[in-house]
């Protein structure tokens, strides 16, 4: 066992942990953020992206012991956060969710590209959602969504 401290969507945790637990295990199955969802669990398709310090990270492939000291930002940190409630607001006006599996990662990912460019076209957006996989949407609404929150972010 070894222990880990670090913040959790402002909350400090500080816990004994298996060196072997995967963060996004952890997340889900230690502290019951079930938003952090779990796809291929080879770090591929994006769905259990959160951000760390800020970045975002796949958190399937991320060993736990190894965010001591860290803050983590799941899907269900982001309550009070103005950006990720307009992402959120132009994801569902955008029509970017169907099943929704994605979505978690999805904003994670698309909190990042708007927080970081200041200008972007449809096919910068679109490399920079490579690493997060849609089976569902076709991605059109979900680059209209981010091209939105980037003009927005400009006005």
């Amino acid at each position: 066992m070894t222990t880990l401290s670090l913040t959790v969507n402002g909350r400090q945790v500080s816990t004994e942990i298996d060196p072997r637990l995967n963060l996004a295990d952890f997340l889900r199955e230690r502290l019951s953020l079930k938003g952090t969802h779990l796809g291929c669990e080879h770090g591929a398709c994006g769905a259990c992206t959160v951000l760390m310090d800020g970045m975002p990270i796949r958190s399937c492939i991320t060993m736990a012991a190894s965010c001591d000291g860290v803050e983590i930002t799941t899907v269900e940190g982001y309550d009070d956060n103005k950006l990720m409630s307009r992402l959120r607001r132009a994801f569902r006006e955008e029509h970017a969710l169907q099943c929704g599996y994605c979505t978690p990662g999805m904003l994670a990912t698309a909190y990042d590209i708007v927080s970081r460019l200041d200008r972007a076209d449809e096919n910068e957006i679109r490399a920079a959602l490579a690493g997060c996989v849609c089976r569902c949407t076709g991605y059109r609404g979900i680059v209209r969504a981010i091209e939105r929150c980037i003009a927005e972010k400009n006005a």
